[in-house]
């Protein structure tokens, strides 16, 4: 439920940012600005996250990211301007930052194995769950009332968390040294939004103009100061050593690849079909709908099947298959055409999340042992989303400046090419677990 809160609010945003540029004003840039505010803060603070939560305790950090979470949610429905939105978004992406970590590390805390493969695939299963409610009562409220209204959706859930929370009687976990590094979350979030900004005013300003290149540079050399902390920190937010884990090293790359390549797909669609296209919200938000029935069928099962025969082929099998769907998106026309033009793509598409997701995830948890479950978790979703938050910086350059067209069938090549790069790096780096009977054998004979 704390995740479902989380991938409510990226579904709902997606289906509302033509509605706010509307009445807000500002644009392509506002509508990046509106995701890659969350994301900054999200993608840099969910790794002090990590380390909070393994300092004072998951379902601890899951209360406190709750409660913020529902304050900045009903701030941003009564923003006045797209600067106020954009700074609320901000404050949200730290709350979310205290969700979805915590939760993942209470399943790989508590599964090994190919239980733990299941129980990721039955997590996934469930909060693919907001992927549906959230274009859904999302586009609904923006094509009836107001765009405003998405932002209180998380209300209901929130609240059932919050009470869930207390009939919940597992104890708490805490590691005794663990500690917080301040001066790197400061470092990661200046560098993550020098570059960001750079990348989303290009397009506007050039990159000649200092406002342009002056923030890259400044965020290119934070984000440098950052690993190098990382790398001499006692207690370091980003534990380097992590990627001497096979598996965690290229499965965290594979990670940014695909997941870069998902957002971009996921912004692209939602905003064509509703600017281009001429659908309504909720028509746009509809669209993926098939995606997410297919992960809530399958989610559970693949992961099973990778629990059972190794993340390795499913995860370039699953990338793969991303990559044929987008192709198959370039079939959309000016004559739109939905059922036959974007559907079929979409469909292929959804079969190859489905396959990817439970068994990319249960690949890079299940490389490191479960008492540093927290920050591995906060590391990989980090990851996922500073990758989402750069293909969205990057919208403008990689459309061309203009979400036409020719705009649309750029992105689709992109997330194709990026997808295939996905499946090739999973397949060259990761390692299927070896069972202990397959260990025990050599050493008998």
């Amino acid at each position: 439920m704390a995740s479902f809160v989380s991938f409510l609010d990226g579904t709902v945003v997606t289906v509302a940012l033509p509605a706010i540029v509307e009445e807000l004003g500002g644009g392509i840039t506002t509508q990046q600005w509106t995701v890659d505010a969350y994301l900054i803060t999200l993608g840099a603070f969910i790794l002090v996250a990590g380390s909070i939560s393994d300092t004072y305790g998951r379902i601890r950090v899951i209360r406190w990211g709750l409660i913020a979470f529902g304050v900045t949610s009903v701030l941003i429905a009564v923003s006045p301007s797209a600067p106020f939105l954009i700074v609320a978004r901000l404050l949200q992406g730290v709350a979310g930052a205290m969700l979805v970590p915590s939760s993942l590390a209470l399943i790989t805390s508590n599964f090994r194995g190919p239980a733990q493969a299941k129980a990721i695939g039955t997590w996934t299963g469930a909060t693919a769950g907001a992927m549906i409610a959230g274009p859904i009562i999302g586009g609904l409220f923006v094509d009836l009332a107001s765009w405003r209204l998405v932002f209180l959706i998380n209300v209901l859930p929130i609240a059932a968390c919050l009470w869930l929370l207390t009939r919940l009687e597992q104890r708490d976990v805490r590691l005794p040294d663990a500690r917080i590094d301040y001066v790197g979350a400061l470092l990661c979030v200046a560098g993550l939004g020098g570059i960001v900004f750079a990348l989303i005013e290009e397009p506007n300003l050039g990159l000649g103009d200092p406002l342009v290149w002056g923030p890259a540079v400044v965020g290119t050399l934070a984000f440098g100061g950052f690993l190098w902390r990382q790398a001499i920190a006692r207690s370091p937010m980003l534990p380097l050593s992590l990627f001497r884990v096979r598996n965690f090293a290229w499965g965290n790359l594979s990670t940014w690849m695909i997941y870069g390549a998902l957002s971009l797909n996921g912004f692209v669609i939602v905003v064509y079909l509703q600017e281009q296209a001429g659908l309504s919200a909720t028509l746009a938000g509809l669209a993926t709908l098939p995606i997410t029935l297919i992960m809530i069928a399958l989610s559970s099962r693949a992961g099973a099947w990778a629990g059972r025969f190794g993340p390795r082929l499913f995860m370039t099998a699953g990338p793969l298959a991303m990559a044929v769907g987008s192709l198959m998106m370039l079939a959309v026309d000016d004559d739109f055409n939905y059922w036959w033009q974007l559907l079929p793509g979409v469909v292929v598409f959804g079969l190859g999340l489905t396959l990817t997701v439970s068994p990319l995830t249960a690949a890079i948890l299940g490389a490191i042992e479960p008492s540093r479950a927290g920050i591995a978790s906060a590391t990989n979703n980090a990851i996922s989303r500073i990758a989402g938050l750069i293909a969205i910086a990057a919208v403008g350059a990689i459309v061309g400046g203009a979400l036409d067209l020719d705009g649309f069938h750029r992105a689709m090549w992109a997330t194709a090419i990026a997808m295939a790069l996905g499946a090739a790096i999973s397949w060259a780096g990761i390692r299927n677990p070896v069972a202990p009977d397959e260990v025990d054998e050599p050493a008998a004979a």
